[in-house]
């Protein structure tokens, strides 16, 4: 039978008090504590610099804003670092109202993910490229090298609590094994790539990274490896040597386990394989800067086309292909949201396609209808309405303002109906992290870290085993089962199901011929047995 996860059944399965009963499920908790300006990392940027290309990067601190539950006890916590949109430059400049770890869809995120009682890390990353350069190589390399450089802080940050949480005492309270990426726009592009990216050479083989001089645009003795751990200099710059790259934290893990974007896209889903985490992606199919399928980038602050990438659609698509998402596939989860999903989402599981409407082009009625990327999004009209925006010529406000030209793509924002938006992405995202970072389980270890028991310490029984059909997991009244999970031999997990009985059937279900590792949980333990479905 697959797992059912309601509040109500969650309610009842689990014994411990009301605030561990609901956490991670619903918002447990009323306040959020917020410690700002923790530095996390320390490399160089271009953005100081007027040709990132040969002139001299300086220092910069990477701060991050760390949201967690006022009054929470739990020490164990799922981690979530959250990363902001801005198309790689600063706010304003980027020709927009967003671009800060304060936007207001950022903080509206991570308040509500800490008050679901997870940790939320809201970094900054790395800023900096060339878009009023003429030339289209420069404005394509340069960019590319700015996402480079948001992959390396997003692994520098999950690098930087799995340190704390190993040799520095765990000071933010976190769990090291349940850590997930989260994108919003521009963000989403960093998420998706930072889960994905094995080696350089992933990047080094596409033909659309490298220049018409059949130059990488990233070479790692110059900015440095993909994960941030090695330097990288220019060489011949004016200074001599200076330095791109910085390496933090080396020697510490940088995977995660579950990422989520909210617009975006991928450089390219090659990327992806059998290793990677699970993916949650929120989408407006008609997005006009970020492909839902597969299209050229269009940055919003040019109007460049960069280079091709793939959307959610597609992201989701191969997530469920290599089967990274089988553990939220083969939960049942009756809900609202997912039945909003799944009517649009042609079954791919962690899709969420957001419909909305196109509309006329105030400044060009004839022309081709406008539509929306972020229905998420609001921001503070009092302040951007009086900002002129540099596209209109010096129009002056309020004709011509950030707020007009942000209203062409978003002409209905308001805080009431990004919130509503963020209801229906905070309900799906619950229980599909509640089920793939086994968030069920009180514990934070992992397979290695667990008591090994055998099969007679708890008197666990499989039969048939092998079977062609559903086998009977069973153990004596003093050792009742807490969960099974089941593993295939790459060691995927592929199921996880709540037990809290001394039986439970395992039905066939999409299992196919093999043999597969049941990871079976007890109080005092686990048993690790091998099941064969033939």
């Amino acid at each position: 039978m697959k797992k059912l996860i309601t509040l109500i059944l969650v309610l009842a399965t689990f014994t411990c008090t009301t605030v561990e009963a609901q956490r991670y499920l619903t918002e447990t908790f009323t306040e959020v504590t917020i410690e700002r300006d923790i530095q996390y990392a320390r490399n160089y940027t271009v953005l100081t610099v007027s040709d990132p290309m040969i002139g001299r990067p300086t220092s910069q601190n990477l701060l991050l804003n760390l949201y967690t539950p006022t009054g929470d006890t739990e020490t164990d916590r799922p981690l979530v670092i959250l990363f902001h949109t801005g198309n790689f430059l600063p706010q304003g400049l980027n020709g927009g109202v967003f671009g800060t770890v304060d936007d207001e869809p950022v903080v509206e995120v991570a308040t509500r993910l800490a008050k679901l009682g997870y940790v939320v890390a809201v970094a900054d990353y790395r800023q900096g490229w060339n878009p009023i350069s003429p030339s289209q190589d420069t404005r394509i390399n340069t960019l590319i090298n700015a996402s480079y450089r948001g992959i390396q802080d997003a692994r520098s940050c999950v690098r930087f609590f799995r340190k704390d949480a190993i040799d520095g005492g765990n000071q933010y309270g976190i769990c090291p094994e349940r850590v997930t990426y989260w994108g919003i726009g521009t963000g989403g592009y960093i998420s998706s790539a930072a889960a994905a990216i094995d080696s350089y050479e992933e990047l080094a083989i596409l033909p659309k990274f490298i220049d018409s001089l059949l130059v990488p645009m990233v070479i790692p003795s110059i900015h440095g490896d993909p994960f941030g751990t090695s330097y990288g200099f220019i060489p011949g710059a004016p200074a001599g040597f200076d330095t791109l790259s910085l390496p933090n934290h080396v020697g510490y893990d940088h995977e995660v386990q579950l990422t989520v974007n909210m617009g975006g896209a991928i450089g390219d889903t090659s990327w992806m394989d059998a290793g990677d985490p699970a993916y949650i992606c929120y989408h407006v199919p008609d997005d006009p800067f970020a492909p839902y399928l597969e299209d050229i980038l269009i940055v919003p602050t040019t109007g460049d086309l960069i280079v091709e990438v793939q959307g959610s659609y597609l992201m989701a698509k191969k997530a469920n292909e290599l089967g990274l998402n089988n553990t939220m596939r083969y939960t049942d989860f009756n809900d609202e949201f997912s039945a909003s999903a799944n009517a649009k989402n042609d079954g791919y599981e962690g899709l969420f396609p957001l419909l909305r409407p196109t509309w006329t082009n105030p400044l060009n009625p004839t022309g081709p209808e406008l539509s929306e990327a972020s229905p998420w999004d609001w921001w503070n009209d009092a302040f951007w309405s009086t900002q002129p925006h540099p596209s209109c010529g010096g129009v002056a406000p309020p004709t011509c303002s950030f707020d007009f030209i942000a209203r062409l793509n978003n002409p209905d924002a308001s805080e009431t109906k990004g919130k509503t938006y963020i209801d229906s992405i905070m309900g799906y995202f619950a229980p599909r992290a509640y089920a793939q970072l086994n968030l069920w389980s009180p514990a934070c270890a992992t397979v290695n870290t667990d008591e090994v028991l055998t099969d007679a310490d708890v008197s666990l029984m499989v039969s048939p085993n092998p079977s062609d059909a559903d086998m009977l997991f069973t153990s004596n009244e003093e050792n009742p089962m807490q969960s099974i999970e089941l593993f295939d031999l790459s060691g995927r997990r592929i199921k996880t199901v709540t037990v809290n009985n001394t039986n439970y059937t395992l039905t066939r279900d999409y299992f196919q011929t093999g043999m597969y590792i049941a990871k079976v949980r007890f109080e005092k333990g686990v048993v690790a047995q091998k099941v064969i479905f033939k």
